[in-house]
């Protein structure tokens, strides 16, 4: 064999060089997307001197939007990502943004749905988002197809992820 041909796990490791400072970068971007994302919001509700619900909050008052379900569907459904949901569900069921109810079909499970007033958090977090969508392209420079792009691979990753914890490669 020619010192010009690489050997099987070779090629594995030269590819697993190029690939690994991507990868870690696009890591460090998406941590980093979701803390800018949480800033904005942050900063939409500054602007508009509404500071008794946190960036955290209106994101997950925006992601239940009009439907009714339990705290742990906000989990699985990826609508809150943090580990304290029941502390954020209670707080904003204490601040009249959230009903609360058991259900009538199982006791053990609580219901949550928005108010009128969680209503209005949501309807501000869909603004902010319309108006990005409006200005995203012209002055963030990012197209639909780079976006779509983005979105497959990102949907590709998240799949790894998945099969990483569910099948314990």
């Amino acid at each position: 064999m020619s010192a010009m041909m690489k050997t099987a796990p070779q090629a594995r490791e030269d590819r697993a060089s190029e690939i690994r400072p991507v990868y870690l970068e696009a890591l460090t971007l998406v941590e980093r997307l979701h803390r800018r994302l949480l800033d904005v919001i942050k900063d939409e509700f500054d602007r508009r001197d509404l500071g008794d619900v946190n960036s955290v909050q209106a994101l997950l008052l925006y992601n239940i939007g009009d439907k009714e379900l339990t705290a742990s569907e906000l989990r699985t459904r990826g609508y809150y990502l943090g580990s304290n949901v029941s502390y954020n569900v209670k707080k904003l069921v204490e601040m009249g943004y959230m009903h609360h109810a058991r259900s009538r079909l199982d006791r053990r499970s609580v219901r949550i749905s928005l108010t009128p007033k969680g209503k209005q958090i949501h309807d501000i977090v869909a603004q902010l988002y319309e108006k990005h969508a409006l200005t995203v392209e012209q002055i963030g420079g990012v197209t639909c197809d780079e976006f779509r792009t983005l979105n497959t691979s990102l949907s590709r990753l998240e799949r790894f992820w998945t099969d990483q914890v569910r099948y314990r490669l």
